[in-house]
């Protein structure tokens, strides 16, 4: 045991000496690389993804580098691209927020701002770090990879350059939002160890600069988003929040074996600027737009496409090029360039997540047209899904009840005129497309309908709870095999059973003289079904033993307590959970005092905000903010108030088993649907 003990602190150590120096041992940092260290953010990020009907939150954490004064945060989009809150650490400990300016998907970057007047934070100067050039990064070059590994603080490792051009194997490698990250970066390749939460951290060279953002890591291999393509995407960023970029919808590769200069064009997209030029398939490009060009080898194809996703839209270029060895010219118009996906959107009425088409997007369903809403994901169980037929992800919605649905502004504005003041679902006809089809189907939209509760009749109380007086157990007792009854397992306090001085372990036989069947397990029930035919307020006589002698005891029958199923609930949308009243049983088997106030949390939506929070099934609400609750009716009318002042946070007060312990919750007030 010692030695595991010794192997394994041994073996901790070592992980951490690697963190802090990666695999080359015997380095020191400059001063100048020191100095980018204290850069180094850590970025905590709450985001959301629409995944069965719903928007899913989760809880990552990433690495991220200070670039301006006014605290500009560079980080992956992958890390911080969904964000719907940012939270930074900086080198000194302090944590700020930040928000999100923009992000780009087709080169995986995000820039941050840096809440720099709130908390006094900017009275303190930030460290930043500066770009070098990236194109006069060569293979041998030593290079440090810094970040916040695994939601740790700052780290650096040491390696070189392996590789200034490396692209993912195959078109499809690495997708992001629909985006081949491919189609644009040409990672420089380096063996600095890259741990899970490394990204977006910068990679920099043995001068302090920064030469690119890490983005991957393979084995031993990590590849970073080379720095002058980092810096012109997070000025875009900066000026209007995403990239502008145009397209002309073509598709190239390397030459073939038989060609010897220029870019073969292996498709052109129907209805795309460049088949209006005429531009076809095996057509050889060798000058856009005044600039020479030619791929022999794949790493080529990303700087081509840099060049003519870089021209402005709705101005014409000129292509040279050669159609079977004859020289051809083309005018092309480039189109703006929207991004593959729109961001999904949550209709919780539907139990759908939706969104609206781009033009990538419907020429890859192969529609025509942008209008219609497309259904991302659906909730099963949900309305949607009930539905007959079904709405599933891919389904286009047309039209609601005959009325056009081009966006899912229409869906949304449709849906709350339809359900507003309604108490049940309303049922809608849906108009929608699925592959060339036009299909007809009825939603049952809005609140789910109230149950109706049957008028509460009040059963007759004892307050114990029994078990079988089994042929095995009489004989363990010394008692007649015959023996029918049960024994007293437990007596509730404040119980007509404890008011008559009831106690464990006593044996009962008969109830006013008749004798309770009860002697196999599967005649749990029948000493409660004698009980039930009385009513409340009955004085009943109970026979039975106790430590081997008979008793006869008179028991005034009370109203029974509530049972959990019986008493008020509340589903909270917002927080996405559910709780209801506290029972007597509930008292009684967590050991409260029967006079102890709160809530029982019920349910708790996985990946909602109070999941997020760090809410659970059966813990015990006791505070909202500064406000005791102890009725669902309370609760409510605390949270309605809430909802209005739209706070940023809400600390829930809880108890869980022995131990309490505040909550802070953090909602997105403004979700629609």
């Amino acid at each position: 045991m010692a030695f595991t003990r010794f192997l394994f602190f041994t073996l901790l150590a070592h992980t951490f000496n690697l963190l802090l120096t990666g695999e080359h041992s015997n380095f020191s940092l400059t001063d100048e690389v020191r100095g980018v260290y204290q850069a180094i953010v850590r970025i905590e990020v709450v985001s959301e993804k629409g995944s069965g009907g719903r928007m899913m939150k989760a809880r990552s954490t990433g690495s991220g580098v200070i670039i301006s004064k006014d605290g500009l945060v560079l980080t992956n989009h992958h890390v911080a691209g969904k964000a719907s809150r940012l939270t930074c650490r900086l080198h000194n400990g302090d944590e700020l927020m930040a928000d999100l300016l923009g992000a780009d998907a087709m080169t995986d970057l995000a820039l941050l701002r840096l809440r720099l007047n709130e908390n006094g934070s900017d009275s303190k100067p930030l460290k930043i770090a500066e770009f070098g050039n990236s194109q006069k990064v060569k293979v041998g070059d030593t290079c440090f990879a810094m970040g916040s590994p695994a939601g740790l603080s700052q780290s650096v490792t040491k390696g070189i350059i392996s590789n200034v051009a490396l692209i993912s194997a195959g078109s499809q490698s690495f997708r992001l939002d629909g985006e081949n990250v491919g189609e644009l970066v040409r990672w420089l390749g380096h063996d600095a160890v890259i741990y899970p939460g490394n990204s977006g951290g910068p990679l920099v060279d043995r001068f302090g600069k920064i030469i690119g953002i890490n983005e991957v890591g393979i084995g031993s291999l990590g590849g970073a988003i080379p720095s002058n393509l980092a810096k012109s995407v997070a000025k875009k960023l900066e000026s209007q929040g995403y990239v502008s970029r145009s397209w002309v919808g073509l598709e190239c590769q390397p030459l073939i074996k038989n060609k010897t200069s220029g870019i073969l064009v292996s498709g052109v997209i129907s209805g795309s600027p460049a088949e209006k030029a005429g531009i076809m398939a095996g057509d050889l490009i060798t000058q856009y737009d005044q600039k020479k060009v030619s791929a022999t080898i794949p790493e080529d194809i990303p700087i081509f496409n840099q060049l003519v996703y870089s021209k402005p839209a709705n101005k014409e270029v000129k292509v040279l090029g050669l159609r079977d060895g004859l020289k051809k010219e083309w005018k092309i118009t480039p189109t703006h360039r929207e991004p593959a996906y729109a961001k999904e959107k949550e209709l919780k009425s539907w139990g759908l997540t939706i969104r609206n088409f781009t033009l990538m997007s419907s020429l890859e369903a192969q529609r025509n047209k942008k209008t219609g809403v497309q259904v991302h994901s659906t909730n099963r169980g949900g309305p949607s899904a009930s539905a007959k037929p079904s709405l599933v992800p891919g389904d286009v919605i047309l039209e609601v009840n005959g009325t056009p649905i081009d966006h899912t502004k229409d869906l949304i504005e449709a849906t709350r005129k339809l359900t507003r003041g309604k108490r049940e679902p309303v049922p809608v006809i849906v108009r929608f497309e699925r592959n060339l089809a036009q299909l007809l189907t009825v939603v049952k939209i809005g609140p789910e309908a109230e149950e109706n509760q049957p008028v509460q009749a009040w059963k007759p109380w004892l307050g114990v709870s029994t078990q079988v007086i089994t042929r095995d157990l009489s004989s363990a007792l010394g008692l007649p095999r015959t023996t029918r009854g049960v024994r007293v397992a437990q007596v509730f306090p404040e119980s007509p059973a404890e008011q008559s001085e009831l106690q464990c372990d006593d044996l009962l036989f008969r109830i006013d003289g008749q004798v309770i069947q009860s002697y196999r397990v599967e005649d749990a029930e029948v000493f409660g079904n004698m009980l039930k035919q009385y009513k409340i307020n009955s004085t009943i006589t109970l026979s039975g033993q106790r430590n081997g002698e008979a008793f006869d005891l008179q028991v005034t029958l009370n109203k029974r307590p509530e049972p959990p199923n019986e008493l008020p609930k509340y589903e909270e949308e917002t927080f996405e959970f559910a709780l209801r009243e506290l029972s007597f049983g509930d008292r009684v088997n967590r050991r409260l005092d029967l006079n102890q106030s709160g809530l029982v949390i019920e349910n708790v939506e996985p990946a909602g905000w109070g999941a997020l929070g760090g809410l659970r099934q059966g813990d015990l609400l006791l505070r909202v903010e500064k406000n005791s609750v102890d009725s669902v009716d309370g609760f409510e009318k605390i949270m309605n108030r809430l909802i209005t002042q739209r706070k940023k946070s809400v600390v829930f007060f809880i108890r869980r088993g022995i131990h309490t312990l505040f909550l802070e919750l953090e909602p997105d007030w403004d979700q629609e649907g």
